[in-house]
């Protein structure tokens, strides 16, 4: 079984048949019998997927410790788009874009919570690197809850070039930096918009930096002095969700 296309815990597989994704075979722990897992076997009959009951120690390997709650699924490669497909999506658009850009978020549990955040808020589409980011592991699927698989994820070559193209489509970038001095609550984020967050520790890159329309502070209230890449992430996107619904 390929480690590269495992999804694993009830919440991401039960995700991905209720989506009805690709799902060559479900492996399940043997002793786990409880209404969930019962509701979970029911989807995957009625899609005809072939399950397996294993022992423990087997699910324990596939996942590579991690909390599998005694299901691993067998699933297709999440489709990865390139900068072409990134303007065929915005090209069929019926609504202003929302997208997220991650420069170099390096925590796979970090960019499966931005997809799971993504998600949520309506983002159309998320963007990272090719080179020094995470890719969509089994980690960072099981953290994104389903969201991996349904929320267009596009690998570029060249960030700084992707973003200058952005903005050519007249999407307005707005990049987080605590050094900001104005406040994500006081900018404008109901039009065309890419949110941009750097990675965790460093931030923004100079050049993405350079490139952004607009650089915005989350203020802080507390001792700490920054978020979590996915907090922020959270924080940001709601925030441009709550003006993008009120407009």
């Amino acid at each position: 079984m390929s480690q590269e296309n495992l999804v694993y815990g009830l919440h991401p597989v039960m995700a991905l048949l209720e989506q009805q994704q690709p799902v060559q075979r479900l492996l399940v722990l043997d002793s786990r019998r409880d209404d969930r897992m019962e509701s979970l076997l029911a989807k995957a009959a009625e899609q005809g997927i072939m399950v397996k009951r294993v022992p423990r120690d087997e699910l324990d390997r596939l996942s590579g410790g991690g909390r599998h709650q005694g299901v691993v699924a067998q699933a297709s490669a999440v489709q990865m788009r390139d900068e072409h497909s990134l303007e065929t999506l915005l090209a069929n658009l019926n609504a202003p874009a929302f997208l997220l850009v991650l420069d170099g978020v390096q925590d796979p549990h970090n960019l499966g919570a931005c997809l799971r955040s993504a998600n949520a808020a309506g983002v159309h589409g998320v963007i990272v690197p090719r080179d020094r980011a995470a890719e969509l592991t089994p980690v960072a699927r099981k953290a994104a809850a389903g969201a991996a698989e349904s929320t267009p994820f596009f690998q570029v070559t060249n960030l700084a070039r992707t973003l200058r193209w952005l903005k050519q489509q007249n999407i307005w970038l707005v990049g987080l930096a605590g050094e900001a001095q104005d406040s994500i609550y006081g900018m404008d984020l109901k039009g065309p918009l890419a949110l941009v967050l750097g990675a965790e520790g460093s931030g923004l890159r100079r050049l993405s930096k350079a490139e952004c329309d607009f650089l915005a502070r989350i203020p802080m209230a507390g001792a700490v002095e920054s978020l979590n890449v996915s907090v922020a992430a959270g924080v940001a996107l709601f925030e441009a969700q709550r003006q993008r619904i009120a407009k």
